[in-house]
């Protein structure tokens, strides 16, 4: 299946290695999740490595994503943080938001089983931009239509962020030591951030921002993942 993004970039959706569906842009050469397996990874990176870190020693967690895409780890996020019973208030910014004609062919409510995973998906894409929706007792989410550039957060507003923009290779404005400077600074301290990207350039620009590195086990096709703590 073919479409576009709101870049007007052509997209393609892809099946991954464990049966799950991402998006591929033939323009940058670059796919929204790994080809191993989108949901396994999202769950090994951004929910293990990243909620589940942080909630065992909180109920309440402000969580911020960098790249909301597909919706995948908003998703995730809801109906681990239901099972767990951990509140979380969820900011998910994206400048170009993947259109109906593309999200509503996703696959993701076939890997959660549990009544109500489309709907949910679906109201999570289809909620206006930059209004608050209460999704259960304990999800709050926000989306916000914005660049990283022009998104000033509050100081020490989260307790974790998801990074989990394109490569560096892609698009390395998005992951230079300016950027970690900001995300460190609407970090509360000890807050945490996990991304897929071990780059070497990564890793001195987190250090440079005054987080501690954790170098992680990654999901099958990747050898490591990175934990960040701010200091």
């Amino acid at each position: 299946m073919k479409g576009l993004n709101n870049t007007g970039l052509p997209v393609e959706l892809k099946i991954t290695g464990d049966g799950s569906h991402t998006l591929f842009v033939p323009g940058l050469q670059e796919h929204y999740h790994s080809v191993f397996g989108a949901v396994t990874e999202s769950n090994h990176i951004f929910i293990e490595a990243g909620f589940n870190y942080v909630c065992r020693n909180q109920k309440k967690v402000q969580i911020l994503e960098i790249g909301f895409g597909t919706g995948l780890n908003a998703l995730l996020t809801y109906f681990v943080s239901v099972e767990q019973g951990c509140d979380v208030e969820y900011t998910a910014i994206e400048l170009y938001p993947v259109s109906e004609d593309i999200y509503s062919k996703l696959n993701y409510q076939e890997f959660i089983k549990i009544p109500g995973a489309r709907e949910i998906f679906m109201k999570m894409h289809e909620t206006r931009w930059g209004d608050h929706i209460q999704f259960s007792p304990n999800f709050l989410l926000k989306k916000i239509k914005i660049s990283l550039k022009a998104f000033h957060p509050v100081i020490s507003a989260f307790d974790l962020i998801y990074f989990d923009a394109f490569g560096p290779d892609i698009q390395p404005e998005m992951w230079t030591a300016e950027v970690f400077i900001k995300m460190a600074t609407c970090l509360k301290k000890q807050g945490v951030l996990v991304t897929y990207s071990t780059k070497g350039t990564v890793k001195r620009n987190l250090s440079a921002a005054g987080f501690l590195l954790e170098k992680l086990p990654g999901p099958i096709g990747k050898r490591e993942i990175l934990r960040a703590v701010k200091t």
